[in-house]
């Protein structure tokens, strides 16, 4: 369930006023969930409502973006899953950013690299994150 004070995305977005440059690229965005599928990791510090990569997908398409970068969301922790697919799902029109411990695997690096994957994410937003 998500968080009473989270805003849900808007379900009607307005066009904007002026025409994006083609080839233009949302540089920063993110997916969440679905929760059914793609849970959210156990110590977040918020819970967003869904908005999985068919809504990021429109949205990019309404406001006139040609591609994303879809950078791993902290309520998903290290489970860069939601993201990956994401990812996958977007081919040649999405890259993403992920978020991995120390723990992570040359295998898993190489993984992520093949869905299109091409860095990582060192949050220090103390209200987003743990100490560590």
């Amino acid at each position: 369930m998500m968080d009473a004070d989270w805003i849900p995305f808007h379900p009607n977005p307005k066009t904007p006023d002026f025409v994006v440059q083609e080839g233009a690229v949302d540089a920063h965005c993110h997916v969440f969930g679905p929760v059914a599928e793609f849970p959210y990791a156990p110590e977040r510090k918020y819970t967003p409502c869904d908005a999985g990569k068919d809504q990021l997908f429109a949205l990019r398409d309404h406001l006139g973006f040609s591609r994303n970068v879809i950078v791993q969301a902290t309520c998903h922790g290290k489970d860069n899953r939601a993201m990956v697919d994401a990812c996958r799902a977007g081919g040649d029109l999405a890259r993403g950013i992920a978020s991995v411990g120390a723990d992570v695997t040359d295998e898993e690096l190489a993984d992520m690299h093949d869905a299109g994957v091409r860095g990582v994410r060192f949050n220090f937003v103390k209200r987003l994150v743990d100490a560590t």
